[in-house]
């Protein structure tokens, strides 16, 4: 495909695959010719994270019929769940497994040798440059080795969790400092107990797959709030609206209006914040800085449990386990672990007193990290002022259509982004139905800008 336009793609997960067969399905309507790379440096083409996991029974956390991977075809995924033997139906939810084989079924689909391609290349970024005088970028590998493209789209996904060195040390062979990272969890099930920090979805995860491997085992969940995902109403809600005040949006305001809409609706929550999840970004950009601040402090917890909930059979195992003992969950934080014979003396602050667990694991599950500093790519990135984080620092500041700002609010729209690190932007924007939205809005815009001459553009804010 050689004087073919060449988009890379930094990030080899969900998000990447999204982006990638978008821009296919773009060009192949513009009877363009197109060679995208997808670079993963786990090798995990389309599945990252989320989708890479073997438990049959890690399930999505959303319906099937709102998963599709296409954003104009919404019943794509319960026909390819059909046309592979799979007795799916619209309300159930999907081993997140199936769903990854789904995800690069839908990518090789996208391709159309030998006009439209996908180069699958298995590497660590480290580094994005622009060439001086020059319309493309560069994206340098570890081992010394660059990728020259037109263009390029950050599809990074989620950060490791945040280092707890006041805690643990990193190097103790019992502590797994991202249950997310290839083989992580591999030797969790030996029986012994495991203390998780964090009481979200990674938590449920790793109480199933341990319970499971090992009846005997015990599992210690220990959060702040000591809140647990929701579990999704059987039958899922049909979404209410919730009238909210034009204009400037204080926080108090926000929280009155959706506490109205909960009276107004009999008390059931998850029609509410069913309708509020398309509504989500334009409330957030209405809040101001300080409002947003006081959002992730005070009540963005109460927030993700009611809005990311849990299938119905995984809510009953969970339940199930916290009856018999072999869930835990523990209202209080972790204070410090010292290293004990075949495993951790971990010290946890409960209730004003002072807990002291013997545990075999101990797991950092509290989330993707929230320093984009600590990644180095995105670190030198910024640092060569060719992209600036936004205000609250939970990723890149971003213009229309996801276009990567530089120091100086300046895009030309050749490096795009979207997913996680339009967190601080958008706030909902790790879950399918967001990213696959954001792929649709980036693939023409990327086409037409890479097709056209250069041009500097001053961007506000994002519009997918």
């Amino acid at each position: 495909m050689s004087g073919s336009p060449v988009v890379a793609v930094v990030g080899g997960g969900a998000s990447g695959a999204l982006a990638a067969v978008h821009l296919l399905r773009e060009a192949r309507a513009r009877s363009l010719t197109l060679e995208v790379v997808l670079i993963d440096r786990y090798g995990r083409h389309a599945l990252g994270q989320a989708y890479s996991t073997a438990d049959p029974h890690h399930l999505l956390n959303t319906s099937a019929d709102k998963m599709s991977a296409l954003h104009d075809d919404p019943a794509h995924l319960l026909t390819w769940a059909r046309g592979n033997g799979l007795d799916l139906a619209g309300s159930d939810f999907l081993p997140r497994g199936d769903y990854g084989r789904y995800l690069r079924d839908v990518l090789a689909d996208a391709e159309d040798v030998p006009a439209r391609v996908v180069r699958r290349v298995t590497a660590t970024a480290t580094g994005l440059t622009r060439p001086a005088g020059g319309h493309g970028v560069r994206v340098e590998l570890a081992g010394g080795e660059w990728i020259d493209a037109d263009a390029a789209v950050l599809a990074l996904g989620n950060r490791a969790p945040a280092a707890w060195p006041q805690i643990v040390d990193a190097d103790t062979p019992r502590y797994v400092a991202d249950p997310w990272a290839p083989d992580a969890l591999a030797g969790i099930c030996d029986g012994t107990p495991v203390l998780v920090i964090g009481t979200g979805l990674t938590m449920v995860d790793i109480a199933v797959t341990v319970t499971r491997a090992r009846p005997d085992a015990v599992v210690y969940a220990v959060s702040r709030h000591g809140l647990l995902p929701r579990r999704h109403p059987d039958p899922l809600p049909v979404p209410v609206p919730t009238p909210i005040q034009d204009g400037p949006l204080p926080l108090a305001g926000l929280l009155r209006a959706v506490r109205l809409a909960v009276r107004d609706n009999g008390g059931d929550w998850a029609g509410v914040v069913d309708g509020l999840r398309s509504h989500a970004p334009g409330l957030w950009t209405r809040l101001s800085p300080a409002d947003q601040r006081r959002f992730l402090n005070l009540a963005a917890r109460f927030w993700e449990v009611h809005r990311h909930r849990i299938p119905p059979v995984t809510a009953a195992r969970i339940a199930e386990l916290r009856d018999g003992g072999r869930l835990r969950v523990l209202r209080g934080q972790v204070i410090r672990s010292t290293a004990a014979p075949g495993g951790l003396h971990v010290h946890v602050g409960v209730d004003g007193a002072v807990q002291v667990l013997d545990v075999g694991w101990l797991v950092n599950a509290t989330g993707p990290g929230s320093d984009i500093g600590r990644d180095p790519f995105l670190a030198r990135l910024i640092e060569a002022g060719d992209a600036r984080p936004d205000r609250l620092r939970l990723g890149l500041d971003a213009g229309r259509g996801g276009a990567v700002l530089d120091a100086e609010g300046r895009s030309d729209g050749r490096v795009v982004t979207l997913g996680p690190l339009l967190r601080g932007t958008l706030y909902e924007t790790t879950a399918i139905p967001e990213i696959r939205a954001q792929a649709a809005a980036i693939a023409p815009r990327l086409i037409e800008t890479i097709a056209a001459p250069v041009s500097v553009s001053l961007t506000a804010e994002p519009e997918f």
